[in-house]
């Protein structure tokens, strides 16, 4: 063998691979291409990698199109949440507006019954200043006054009866007995500003002082439970003790007011005669009668089966049936008291026969000058 033929196999093979110089026109489009590869990729490629290649690039391209609608999907789910979110944030706002716009509105309430509550206070005060203030001293003057002109008139008219010369005939037994039984009911009569009513004074006093000094807001039935003021002991005590039980007053301004004190009244009335006392009410109007009756139940503590006909209190529209209803308790030995609302303009003389008469004047109108002639 010479010595070409035994050349190694290694070195043979790259012989063998080594290209050989052709002149151009005489190279093959196939060498050609080879010389343009890359210098990393091997010249020739098994159709067993191609193949698995192909595969892999295959592989690749659905992973990427798997990606491509995962992509859409998330980009779909992000913009569904972002409308959401928009959505959200907007009825969050519209919520925020409404309740801004009820606080609004409620506040607006409020400062509107706040201004309405101070300016009923103020209004209160001025009239408490202008009633209670001045009203009751030159209330008291004019009754002194008058009082002072009647008693002065009857002691003029019991001078001259005393120079009359009369000699009155023998009195019938009949008559004598009608005077008897009239001069029983007249001792029977409440005489707060005689003389010897001294007892029945000191209990009234005594009982006015508790009302004004200690109120008893939980007391039982029939005992004052509101405040009551020095202004409204002076009425009820020149009532009492100047205008013995029958007499008109000045009206407080309110009918709550006077409703106190008629309420009084009817306590220390109610302490002294006890279930014999009955309360009749003249007001005009269901309106008035009304007010008067919650104003009882909330000074008194007593209920609406204390109203009716056979009860502690009865109210009236018409001074007619209330005098017949007060002659029936007098001839049932009961004790009456008739209480007058401010807005009656006049009063039945039928009502002034009773022992217990209690009326609220409003006050006097300024009247015109007397035109002269």
């Amino acid at each position: 063998m010479s010595s070409d033929e035994t050349q190694h196999p290694e070195e043979l093979q790259d012989q063998a691979i080594e290209p050989v110089d052709l002149p151009e026109e005489q190279r093959s489009p196939a060498a050609s291409d080879s010389e343009n590869l890359p210098v990393e990729l091997p010249a020739i490629i098994s159709l067993d990698e191609a193949a698995t290649l192909a595969q892999r690039v295959a592989e690749l391209q659905q992973q990427e199109q798997t990606l491509k609608e995962e992509i859409a999907k998330l980009q779909t789910s992000r913009a569904q949440l972002l409308q959401t979110q928009a959505d959200t944030q907007a009825a969050l706002g519209r919520l925020v507006q409404e309740g801004l716009s009820e606080l609004e509105q409620r506040k607006q309430a409020l400062q509107i019954s706040v201004e309405q509550l101070e300016r009923r206070q103020e209004r209160i005060r001025a009239e408490m200043r202008t009633t209670f203030a001045g009203a009751s001293q030159d209330l008291a003057i004019r009754v002194q006054g008058f009082k002072d002109y009647l008693v002065g008139s009857l002691q003029d008219l019991a001078s001259a009866a005393e120079q009359l010369e009369l000699t009155p005939p023998a009195p019938t037994p009949q008559k004598q007995a009608v005077r008897e039984a009239r001069v029983e009911q007249k001792s029977s009569s409440p005489k707060f500003a005689e003389q010897g009513f001294q007892e029945q004074a000191k209990q009234i006093r005594r009982i006015l002082d508790q009302y004004r000094t200690m109120p008893d807001y939980y007391g039982p039935a029939w005992q004052l439970r509101r405040t009551f003021e020095p202004i409204h002991a002076e009425r009820i005590s020149n009532w009492f003790f100047t205008q013995g039980g029958r007499g008109a007053l000045r009206s407080m301004g309110s009918r709550l007011q006077n409703i106190l004190i008629a309420s009084s009244a009817i306590s220390v009335l109610r302490q002294i005669y006890g279930n014999r006392l009955r309360t009749l009410v003249l007001a005009t109007t269901p309106e008035r009668l009304g007010e008067w009756r919650r104003g009882l139940q909330d000074c008194l503590g007593i209920t609406r089966s204390d109203f009716g006909p056979e009860r502690g209190v009865v109210l009236f529209e018409a001074a007619e049936p209330l005098a017949q209803k007060a002659d029936r308790l007098v001839k049932d030995g009961q004790m009456p008291l008739i209480i007058i609302d401010e807005t009656e303009d006049q009063i039945n003389l039928a009502l002034l026969q009773f022992p217990l008469w209690l009326a609220f004047a409003p006050e006097p109108q300024i009247m015109p000058a007397a035109r002269e002639f």
